[in-house]
Formats: C-alpha cells, structure tokens, sequence
C-alpha cells in the first residue's frame, strides 16, 4: 500500500534580484513572508502552501540548518506555476494585473468552463491564474 501524499507543500521558483521578485508576489497577491534568507524568501501561499523564491545559484551546495542539512538544487529557465483563484474574481484579477501595469500574455477559455489568464513575473517565469473548470479536478 502507498502512503497518501496530501498536497504540494512546495513551490520554487528561481530569481535573479530576490528583493524584487519578493516584492512583486507580496504586492500583486499580498503574500505574507514566512522567512527571510541571504539565498531564499518564503511566502505564504493562502490554504497552506509556501512559494519559495531562491536567489539563482545560491543553493548549489547544502544548506546546513540547526535541524540538519537540506540538499543542494538550483533551476533555471522560464518556469510555469499556476494559482487557483475564484471564477467570479478573473474579471478582477484581469483589472489587478492592468492597474499594476502587467500585460496578460493570454487568456484562455477552457471547454470544461475554466478561465486561464497568463502573465510574466520579473525573471520572464510564466505565472498562471486558473478558476475551477481548468482541470477535470479542479
């Protein structure tokens, strides 16, 4: 038998200035900050989720905590996440992003009833608001 997975605790996204894109999530979705480092911010991702922001390059070798050693990683490349927001809130989310002076890269009507808007953070990572009816699941 396996054991049950619960949920993806976890994001990453890797970033060149770490102040300015902790900034942009805090002020475009107002994520709190959980922890700040040299190398990394965590972000509160509203139901339990944390969205962490690492400095490019900056974990490429363990990270020694007084709990013990986490193992080295580092990404690069345009990356994908996704949020789920309200159906009834895309018309506003599509206000937000304009009043921020972020361009919607797309807009997608799914078939199953979802919406989709695309846009890009600071490092050009492909940032993704879906409502309920994007996935079968969702």
């Amino acid at each position: 038998m396996t054991p049950a997975v619960r949920c993806v605790l976890e994001t990453s996204l890797y970033v060149e200035d770490l102040e300015r894109s902790a900034r942009f999530y805090q002020q475009l979705f107002g994520f709190e900050r959980l922890l700040d480092e040299e190398r990394l911010c965590a972000l509160n991702v509203e139901g339990g989720q944390v969205l962490l922001l690492f400095k490019k390059g900056a974990s490429r070798r363990p990270g020694n905590t007084p709990e013990g050693s986490v193992p080295s990683h580092d990404g690069a490349g345009e990356l994908h996440l996704a949020f789920g927001v309200a159906l009834e809130d895309v018309d506003l989310w599509k206000q937000k992003l304009y009043e921020n002076g972020i361009a919607i890269e797309s807009l997608v009507h799914w078939q199953s009833g979802g919406t989709s808007i695309y846009f890009r953070d600071p490092d050009n990572h492909s940032v993704e608001l879906a409502s309920p009816g994007t996935w079968t699941i969702y």
